[in-house]
């Protein structure tokens, strides 16, 4: 049993941009026996699962891929990439794979042993499972998955945890490209394997996912090193310039986060408690205390996505004072006009309204600033490209023609960035954010294995 292991983190969403290498390379002259890093992420919203695409060039993801691949084979050590391209459907791990065989080749290196571990699922079988009466559970306070959210669905992946990791380790895998996984699994998995304390290991993946967001000052896309002792972790920030703090290492372990303390994943929860942060040197943090609180049963979270409706935009510009302070009356009488023409069902429409509320909308504490301008940005959804334009072109216009009290001109009132509007992608919506039970760990996922 190892006394302690090294896992390098070079980036906290592989190919989103381009991995810095001057602080990965600082962390190779550790002599790490890992190197991991997760590609996928939540935060791009539903479009790439639902289409089935990429959020990231794929010349990005080849560009961290390649210094992957090339570092751990000259250090003879495995990697682990997580969520393949952004999303980690089958088409994802795929690309993953077709590209480290390019790279093999490209490089000339020499024979190696690649695990593929696959993670969508079919709707058919998730169907079955509802039919046959097995409940779904629904998160974040949505209700239990049925048959009409499923047909919704255009794709769907499950999240896995450590144990198909493990497993591809054990079967000798030099390489990993994951389907979905949980950012934290990642990393946990070979300290788990190696046979380190669970509750230090899932911590471990807690504080390396996002790689240097866990040091100061922020810098993205730079390496962060974990190293993991059966009493303890450590983690390091490795560009020059930054430095791992107590301060951004505690934050870190409350991001993204309802309650700052739990992190969950298949077979239980991180309970982050009673951790105990300590400055252990000027660029490294020491921490202990973390807890593995297993489950009584096995869940797996679902993620599906489905598309709404062809999708356009439309820009206008108001710096009227009178119609700013009408404003709420200008965006009712656009709307009004959309639903003469087109009825108030089948469709979508929506006003951004950037200078006011347009990033946080009905969240927006500061509700009653009145801004010398604003932007509104017209989005219009509908089943058809044609009528998604004509409601987002009405839309559009009748922010100039609205007609309110007192007014007499008809200058001024609105400005357009370009008198037309724009086709934008597809729109999507998550439909499935649930948590299905499996009899084991590893059953909604499947492992291939091949040379290289």
């Amino acid at each position: 049993m190892k006394s302690r292991l090294k896992i390098i983190s070079p980036t906290g969403h592989l190919g989103f941009a381009p991995m810095k290498l001057e602080s990965f390379r600082i962390g190779l002259k550790e002599n790490p026996d890992y190197i991991c890093a997760d590609s996928g992420s939540d935060d791009i919203g539903p479009k790439p699962l639902g289409s089935d695409t990429q959020a990231s060039p794929v010349k990005w993801q080849e560009h961290d891929l390649e210094h992957i691949l090339l570092a751990t084979r000259q250090l003879n050590i495995p990697m682990i990439i997580g969520s393949a391209c952004d999303t980690g459907t089958n088409r994802g791990v795929d690309l993953y794979v077709n590209i480290i065989k390019k790279l093999a080749r490209k490089h000339n290196l020499p024979r190696f042993k690649l695990a593929c571990i696959y993670s969508q699922q079919s709707k058919d079988v998730i169907l079955e499972k509802l039919k046959n009466g097995i409940e779904i559970p629904g998160l974040d306070g949505r209700p239990p998955l049925t048959e009409e959210d499923v047909k919704k669905t255009d794709n769907i992946v499950a999240v896995m945890g450590v144990h198909p990791i493990i497993q591809a380790l054990e079967a000798g895998a030099d390489v990993i490209i994951c389907g979905r996984s949980s950012d934290v699994a990642i990393f946990a998995a070979p300290a788990i394997k190696e046979g380190f304390p669970k509750g230090l290991a899932y911590y471990l993946g807690k504080v390396l996912e996002c790689a240097s967001f866990c040091a100061e000052p922020y810098m993205g896309k730079e390496s962060v090193l974990g190293i993991i002792t059966h009493e303890d972790i450590k983690v390091r920030a490795l560009h020059p310039d930054a430095r791992c703090t107590v301060a951004s290492v505690s934050s870190h372990a409350m991001y993204e986060r309802a309650n700052p303390f739990y992190e969950y994943f298949v077979g239980g929860r991180l309970n982050m408690t009673h951790c105990k942060y300590e400055q252990y040197d000027y660029k490294t943090t020491r921490i202990t205390g973390p807890v593995f609180e297993p489950a009584e049963k096995y869940y797996v979270k679902l993620e599906g996505a489905g598309k709404v409706g062809e999708r356009y935009f439309g820009i206008a510009g108001i710096r009227d004072p009178y119609t700013l302070e009408n404003l709420d009356k200008v965006l009712e009488w656009a709307r009004n006009e959309v639903k003469a023409e087109f009825g108030d069902t089948g469709y979508q429409l929506h006003f951004h309204v950037f200078g006011r509320n347009g990033v946080m909308e009905e969240l927006e504490p500061l509700k009653y600033i009145t801004p010398h301008e604003v932007g509104i940005v017209v989005e219009g959804v509908a089943p058809t490209a044609e009528m998604a334009e004509m409601i987002t072109m009405t839309a559009t216009r009748q922010i100039f023609y609205a007609r309110l009290p007192e007014v007499k001109g008809t200058a001024g009132t609105c400005a357009y960035l370009i008198d037309e509007v724009l086709k934008g992608s597809p729109a999507y919506m998550w439909t499935i954010h649930h948590i299905m039970p499996v009899d084991t760990p590893t059953e909604p996922f499947k492992i291939n294995y091949l040379e290289v």
